[in-house]
Formats: C-alpha cells, structure tokens, sequence
C-alpha cells in the first residue's frame, strides 16, 4: 500500500509524517513543541511513572510537585509538518505516514 503524498509549491513530492506517540520518560514538559503546533495536537499532562520504572533523573521534584509533560491530545488534527519534533531537545515525539487508502 502507497503512503500520502502531498505536492509543495514547486510541485516536488511530499510525504508527511504524523504524530503518533510521545515518549512521556523523556519528555521535560519545556513546552517547544507546544508553542511550535499550530494546531492543538498537544497538550501539557500530569506524568504518571510505573510503579516499576526507574525515574532516578527526576527525583530533584519534591513529592509534592507534580511532573508535567506533554500528551498528544488530538492526534486527528496533526498535518504532518513534523515541527514538534524539530524542536524537541529530548527527541521523544514519533511520526509516520500515513497510508493511503
């Protein structure tokens, strides 16, 4: 099955890639990829460890403050420019394409 592709100006293919998951144990809640999404796809969210997970580069928070980090809140609304992860220090946004149908 062939993925989406769109045309740019000067008619040069182009496949977007969307958002499809964020990894919330390296998110750090800076809120880049929040201000750089022009279309509400994400939003900041309470961090909620595993029981199991090791969360020893956090333990700077006290136990009364909450982690905040991001959440993909309206993965529908993505268009594919792949921004959020361009400014994500962390690298913790992941993207495919979409297959068309």
């Amino acid at each position: 099955m062939a993925n989406y592709q769109g045309l740019t100006q000067d008619g040069s293919a182009w496949e977007p890639e969307f958002i499809t998951e964020i990894d919330q144990t390296k998110c750090i809640g800076c809120g880049r990829c929040y201000k750089v999404c022009s279309r509400d796809v994400l939003n900041l969210v309470e961090y909620e460890a595993d029981e199991d997970e090791d969360d020893d580069e956090y333990d700077d928070f006290d136990d009364d403050e909450q982690r905040m980090v991001m959440a993909v809140a309206n993965a529908g609304d993505c268009i594919g420019c792949v921004a959020c992860a361009s400014v994500c220090s962390k690298r913790c946004i992941s993207h495919s394409p979409l297959n068309a149908a």
